[in-house]
């Protein structure tokens, strides 16, 4: 019998999204989300909700020597992952999406792994442990403003939206300075958001688009909040929490400048087709 995706309330590309989120995360999400709204709790507190979850799951892989603390740490983070996908849900149902939302997801996210690397480097008790979480930290939060960037470019891009980002800026002053980040790269993305304005045939652009953007975007997934969690859990389990760190510093910056360059790369030869034939 073929397998049947859950319903979803079309606010993400399933091509591009993790399958974490696809069969676990979401569809947990969406189950919350009928009872949420008749109870009249809105995006904010369930993004507060969901970094008290992510601070317990740091108390809990304090204690990442037993497998069994590490294992609640685990799934203390996987339903801070629902209530982080929950809160969205909402305020897309509800209509209540709001600069200051966006903010305060985004910092929540950011300080859930705050708490995460401050309890795994209080547990082993090392400066070389403390220099090893900051610098990890420092580059997760680079690279996970520039994921979001490319998922938000992409998603605008495939609703046949050709705005560029920064026509509709944020009005909160601090949600700009946050997304700042985000947005470095729209210097490169511009010649073809250009020509996604002015094609005449923007359906077909936004299909091709689709079709070669989807592959780094998939690639991209690899810096997902799931992804981390779990080889979080893993470097747990293996008695070695350091390889989580390692894996953020080399391999996962190597994902992110890949697929960065990667989307850039779609972007300038569809623009330059584009630019070469008049469409």
């Amino acid at each position: 019998m073929a397998l049947r995706l859950p319903p979803d309330d079309g606010a993400r590309d399933r091509g591009i999204d993790d399958p974490t989120n696809t069969w676990i995360v979401h569809p947990l999400g969406r189950l919350l989300l009928g009872p949420a709204v008749r109870l009249g709790i809105g995006p904010n507190p369930v993004s507060l909700a969901g970094l008290a979850c992510g601070a317990a799951a740091a108390a809990a892989f304090y204690r990442w020597h037993d497998p069994r603390w590490a294992t609640l740490g685990f799934l203390l983070a996987t339903l801070w992952l629902v209530l982080d996908g929950l809160d969205g849900m909402i305020a897309r149902a509800t209509g209540s999406a709001s600069d200051f939302g966006r903010l305060l997801d985004g910092l929540c996210d950011h300080a859930v792994f705050v708490l995460l690397y401050v309890s795994l480097a209080s547990s082993l008790g090392t400066a070389a442990a403390w220099g090893l979480a900051v610098s990890a930290g420092a580059v997760h939060a680079v690279q996970a403003s520039l994921f979001e960037g490319e998922r938000i470019r992409y998603h605008r891009r495939i609703g046949a939206d050709p705005r560029g980002d920064a026509d509709a800026p944020a009005q909160h002053r601090l949600t700009r300075l946050y997304e700042s980040v985000a947005h470095l790269p729209d210097r490169w993305a511009a010649s073809f958001d250009r020509c996604l304005r002015t094609a005449s045939d923007r359906g077909a652009v936004v299909v091709a688009y689709g079709g070669r953007a989807r592959p780094p975007l998939r690639l991209l997934a690899l810096l997902s909040n799931n992804v981390r969690i779990l080889t979080l859990y893993a470097a747990c389990l293996a008695g070695a929490p350091r390889l989580f760190w390692w894996v953020e510093l080399g391999p996962m910056t190597l994902v992110a400048a890949t697929g960065l360059l990667w989307h850039r790369q779609v972007q300038r030869a569809l623009a330059v087709g584009l630019e070469r034939t008049g469409a």
